[in-house]
This record gives C-alpha cells, sequence and structure tokens, in this order.
C-alpha cells in the first residue's frame, strides 16, 4: 500500500479526526499510521500519514464534503508527487488573489452590472466558451469612462492571506505568476504590491479617456493559461512536479491539472470536481503548511 499524506485543515482551533470521518477513511481503504498537529495563527491543521490508495473522483469529493461538514478542508496527496523544492507558482486573479471579479465592478460603475455579472458566472460555471464570453462583456463596456480604473485599482479588495503566502513563497524561493483572464492594470498593481515575478493577463483599450470595448486577441482563457505555465515552466528549467497552480472558475481548469500540486481555492462546483486538491475554508495562506513552509 502506498503512503499517502492527508491535511485537515480549518481557521481557529484543531479539527478534530473525529469516529465518522475514520470511518470514511476506512471505507475508501485508508489506515492513519500517524498524527502532526500544526497551526500558523490563522489556521490549526492536523497532517496525517496514511495507507492506502489516493481517492480520486467521486470519492475524493465525498471525504471533502464530510470534512466540510464539520467546517474542514481535506487535501489528501501522494508525496512522490509534491514539489521537493521551490519551483513556479502561478494564480488566478479575480476571486482567488482578488475577492471579487473586476470586470463585474467595472461593469457596475457603467451601469451594466447585472448583464455583465450573469455572463461572468456562466462563464465561470463553464456554461459558456470563455472568449465568447468574455468578447460580449467587453462589448457591454462600451464607453464606459476611463477614470473609474484607477479607483478600482487602489481599493482591490485582497483575499486574505495573499501577503502571509506571498511572504512564505518568496522567502523559500519561489518564482510566481499572475495567470489572469481579468485586466493588466489591476494584476500589475498586485503585482507591484506583493512583487509577483510575472503577469499575464488582458488589456483594456481606453481611446479619448472611455474604455472601448475593443478585444485584443489573445484572450487570456484556459489554453493561454495552460500555455503560459508550461512556457515559463520552460524557461525557468523547472519540472512539472515542481509547479503549483491555484484558481477558482472553469478556465483555470488546464493549468490546475498540468501542475504538480493543482488546487481549486473557494472554486465553483466543475472546478472543485475537477481539481486534485481544494481549499473552501482556508486562507490562500493554507498553501503554505502543504509546501512544509509553515
Amino acid at each position: 500500500m502506498t503512503a499517502l499524506l492527508l491535511w485537515l485543515i480549518r481557521p481557529g482551533a484543531y479539527p478534530e479526526l473525529d469516529e465518522q470521518l475514520e470511518d470514511a477513511f476506512g471505507r475508501d481503504g485508508l489506515t492513519v499510521t500517524s498524527i502532526h498537529r500544526g497551526q500558523d495563527g490563522h489556521h490549526s491543521w492536523l497532517k496525517l500519514v496514511v495507507r492506502g490508495t489516493l481517492p480520486r473522483g467521486e470519492a475524493l469529493v465525498r471525504l471533502q464534503e464530510l470534512a466540510a461538514s464539520k467546517g474542514c478542508d481535506l487535501v489528501v496527496a501522494d508525496p512522490a508527487t509534491l514539489p521537493r523544492r521551490a519551483g513556479l507558482a502561478v494564480f488566478d486573479m479575480d476571486s482567488t488573489l482578488i475577492q471579487c471579479e473586476v470586470i463585474d465592478e467595472l461593469a457596475r460603475r457603467h451601469g451594466v452590472y447585472d448583464q455583465v455579472s450573469s455572463i461572468t458566472a456562466a462563464a465561470m460555471r463553464g456554461e459558456l466558451d470563455f472568449v465568447a464570453s468574455f468578447t460580449r462583456r467587453m462589448g457591454l463596456l462600451n464607453g464606459l469612462d476611463g477614470a473609474v480604473i484607477a479607483g478600482i485599482r487602489d481599493s482591490l479588495p485582497i483575499m486574505p492571506g495573499l501577503p502571509e503566502m506571498m511572504q512564505g513563497l518568496r522567502a523559500a524561493g519561489w518564482k510566481t505568476a499572475i495567470l489572469s483572464g481579468g485586466f493588466h492594470p489591476f494584476a500589475d498593481e498586485l503585482q507591484r504590491r506583493y512583487g509577483f515575478d510575472y503577469v499575464v493577463a488582458n488589456r483594456l483599450e481606453i481611446v479619448d479617456g472611455q474604455v472601448t470595448g475593443v478585444v485584443h486577441p489573445p484572450v487570456v482563457d484556459g489554453e493561454v493559461k495552460l500555455q503560459s505555465l508550461l512556457r515559463l515552466r520552460q524557461e525557468l528549467n523547472i519540472e512539472a512536479r515542481e509547479t503549483i497552480a491555484v484558481g477558482d472558475g472553469a478556465n483555470d481548469i488546464p493549468m490546475i491539472l498540468a501542475a504538480g500540486l493543482g488546487c481549486a481555492f473557494h472554486a465553483k462546483p466543475l472546478t472543485r470536481a475537477k481539481a486534485p486538491h481544494s481549499l473552501s475554508f482556508s486562507r490562500l495562506d493554507a498553501l503554505l503548511p502543504l509546501l512544509g513552509l509553515a
């Protein structure tokens, strides 16, 4: 039987490995051999060494849902696939690094929020082609006063744990990138504040002080995110195993599946179901204990 690592993580007090969870592990052929406690001031976790076969698909979702009923995130990993050293960590931006979808906030300022947000939500759920939906949303922003961009940029609602996560990753030597279907002014601001090494995002065309709504290809969709991850990995001479990819939407699934540690973060159901790992209750810096950095 394979030795696996399993984390139960939650904000605040230590999670409990109760009888219900132990029974569930047993039904999936997992046997706990040792338990280690940890905390970082924001989360507490149990790191379990278990024997068995890595649960996937419905089995993994079932275990995660049971942990969720107790307010915990559950992450199960084969140690042979986890990063062994610092490499490349890539992140979606909207609803991952920040607590909003910027295109929806632009639409709010332009009086077309309902139309744009409904398209955004459907695209993130994987119900609409991302490029087609992006083009429709951009068309609705035609004529937006470009002055509103600075106001949104300067008051971005940062996802809890972002500063601590970046501090931990950078101190350990990780290269970091934002791969965003959003826009450069906002991703560039996060890069300035937190030291991301690379940014891939869409351009906002402004003519005579107004957003034109014109889309300049390539639109950063799931395929562009994946190819950007692969390109950066090759440029940095980093193995696939030494990569992390984190996102919440359907367009993040390709890069999540291509990473050594691919994680859905506070994600839409489709993304959470497809991703090998997910965090739904924890802050962004809950990634650090998974890497042995906390």
